[in-house]
């Protein structure tokens, strides 16, 4: 069985509740249940911290226990070089997912220190956007 991990950085456990004219309205918990129940096949773990440290340490775990890993990084997308180290250093691929368009919105948002060691983005598709990535590592 595939393992997935999706892991979401800071702020992103305020879904549903943070500027939702841009998240959206549905908090991940109830979209991750939908998303589990779409891919019965893919064994899909969650998780979520607003600390950089603890997002490298549970990336460091998926090692030797995930084969992908689907990352929101949040604003440390635009700011965490160790965050990049952390993706570079596991071995197994990891694909960006970003819910509002990030070249879209402010200027700094355009820079992503993750992108280029990430096997791919996905940014401006919602919620939906990590539907396409486990989509993307099933039929990999």
């Amino acid at each position: 069985m595939l393992n997935v991990a999706i892991v979401n950085g800071p702020n992103l456990n305020l879904l549903g509740k943070r500027e939702p004219e841009i998240y959206g309205n549905q908090d991940f918990e109830t979209y991750l249940v939908s998303l589990k129940e779409m891919y019965p096949d893919v064994n899909i773990d969650y998780y979520q911290s607003n600390i950089e440290g603890e997002l490298i340490d549970f990336l460091h775990s998926c090692r030797d226990t995930h084969s992908a890993v689907i990352l929101n990084a949040g604003a440390y997308t635009h700011t965490s070089i160790a965050l990049a180290d952390a993706i570079s250093s596991i071995g197994i691929p990891v694909l960006e997912v970003h819910i509002s368009n990030i070249l879209a919105r402010e200027e700094y948002r355009k820079t992503s220190f993750i992108a280029s060691k990430c096997i791919g983005t996905i940014s401006g598709l919602g919620l939906a956007g990590y539907e396409l990535a486990v989509r993307f590592f099933k039929n990999a």
